[in-house]
């Protein structure tokens, strides 16, 4: 009976201990969400079940119902993408991670039996890790801090995608924007063209001032080609983002204004890097290897030590068996431990040498995601004031001699041509600057992805 109380009495230590680190309700879904919201105002969704996949279903309906802008995009690449749920899954990997390091290794049973003439020797054991006991609350804490790493690297997933698909998005729509004006040059190139040929039938115009419309004319096929490609290009890109055909996506037809200002470097600079959220999972990480380096220094010498308490019989059968406790442990003969801790020391001294260059690469990041941002916005301004205006002022003007029969058409056609370019430029310079911005604002909170630029 002896032995069955000493078997009970280690299996309820084993129980009791392995209470101390559960599964929680929400997985750790919960701090990924509160995380993310201080960032974006689009919301979050671990869809496992059946119902909460339909609602997800019925959002994504809902939100294809009126043309997509930036914000709904992001919203439909959070609720869609597939990459993002297996992300989420990795929380309850980690979790499970922490509830194993709470939990003691099975107890091993071992047995001998031998019989001769009659005589029988018989060793039962029941022995447990009990070094595990040790180490448990070390490799809690351990598993713990790697959980916590966890859902920042997961809310990080969350702001990239929402990063990828803004960009994507503002690239689709200047690409709609781009085909549709080069649409334009290719016609009134086309109608240059078809004059010119009329012109030379007609005994009014020598072979090169023909040759010169007609390169006008095949020049602007071949942009407008290119620019085929790119939109078709530009919006797979998005659709793969939000995991849905391009059948689907409606998008509004321009990019939003530029704004009447934008904000000041200080906002940025100082101690802003330190919020990003690579930053701290790599600090989580690196203490996370510090203990680890501990506990490793503090296990060097014993990697097994296990007891239970064991009962043998030597003998005739009926004979009385024999009680006692087994112990078991390694001893440090040829392995003294010194490489593990090397390994150890150099796998921590390694998380910091990339925690410190990568606060080093964060504040270097922001300051040119600035520095772009600024410059864009001053060009794209310039473009928006100046140039549109003043070719659009030109082509007024030669409106009017035209109109006077002071400028042949050839020469409208090409001022007209000028005003269209002038336009496709401000499209773009107005698509880099939002592409800026949107890098700005994903350099405080982590690395940019290159997705999507």
């Amino acid at each position: 009976m002896k032995f069955f109380r000493i078997m009970l009495t280690c299996v309820s230590v084993s129980l009791a201990l392995g209470g101390c680190a559960t599964f929680s309700q929400d997985g750790g879904f919960d701090g990924v969400k509160k995380t993310s919201a201080e960032h974006i105002k689009q919301e979050i969704v671990w869809s496992k079940t059946e119902a909460e996949q339909k609602a997800v279903a019925d959002r994504v309906a809902e939100l294809l119902k009126t043309p997509l802008n930036a914000d709904s995009a992001v919203q439909l690449a959070l609720l869609n993408n597939k990459d993002l749920q297996a992300s989420f899954y990795q929380l309850g990997i980690s979790e499970a991670d922490v509830v194993q390091a709470g939990r003691l290794p099975n107890p091993k049973f071992s047995m001998l039996y031998a019989r001769n003439d009659g005589d029988y020797k018989i060793e039962q054991a029941l022995t447990f890790n009990i070094f595990s006991l040790v180490t448990m609350p070390k490799m809690l804490e351990i598993e713990r801090s790697n959980f916590e790493k966890t859902k920042r690297s997961v809310a990080l997933d969350v702001l990239n995608l929402a990063h990828e698909t803004r960009l994507a998005y503002f690239n689709a729509v200047a690409a709609n924007e781009r085909l549709s004006y080069s649409e334009q040059v290719k016609e009134s190139a086309e109608a240059s063209a078809e004059l010119a040929n009329r012109m030379v039938k007609a005994g009014n115009w020598n072979a090169l001032e023909q040759a010169t419309e007609q390169s006008f004319y095949a020049e602007a096929i071949v942009e407008y080609a290119n620019s085929k490609n790119q939109q078709t290009s530009a919006h797979e890109a998005l659709s793969r983002l939000l995991a849905l055909p391009l059948d689907q996506l409606v998008l509004e037809k321009r990019l939003p204004d530029l704004p009447q200002t934008i904000d000041e470097l200080h906002a940025y600079e100082k101690t802003a890097f330190e919020q990003r959220l690579d930053l701290q999972a790599m600090r989580l990480e690196t203490q996370a290897l510090a203990k680890q380096l501990g506990l490793t220094k503090t296990t060097r010498f014993i990697n097994v030590l296990e007891i239970g308490p064991a009962r043998v019989l030597e003998g005739r059968r009926g004979d009385p068996y024999k009680k006692g406790v087994d112990i078991s442990f390694e001893l440090p003969l040829f392995d003294w431990g010194s490489a593990k801790v090397a390994k150890a020391e150099a796998t921590y001294m390694q998380a910091v040498n990339r925690t410190a260059q990568l606060a080093i690469n964060a504040q270097s990041e922001i300051r040119e995601a600035y520095s772009r941002y600024q410059t864009n916005y001053e060009v794209a301004k310039h473009y928006r004031d100046e140039i549109v205006p003043l070719r659009k002022k030109v082509l007024q003007e030669n409106q009017l001699r035209y109109n006077g029969m002071l400028i042949s058409p050839f020469e409208l056609f090409a001022n007209a041509r000028a005003q269209v370019a002038s336009v496709n430029s401000y499209i773009a310079t107005l698509n880099e600057f939002w592409l800026a911005e949107t890098a700005l604002q994903m350099s405080l909170i982590g690395s940019a992805s290159k997705e999507g630029k």
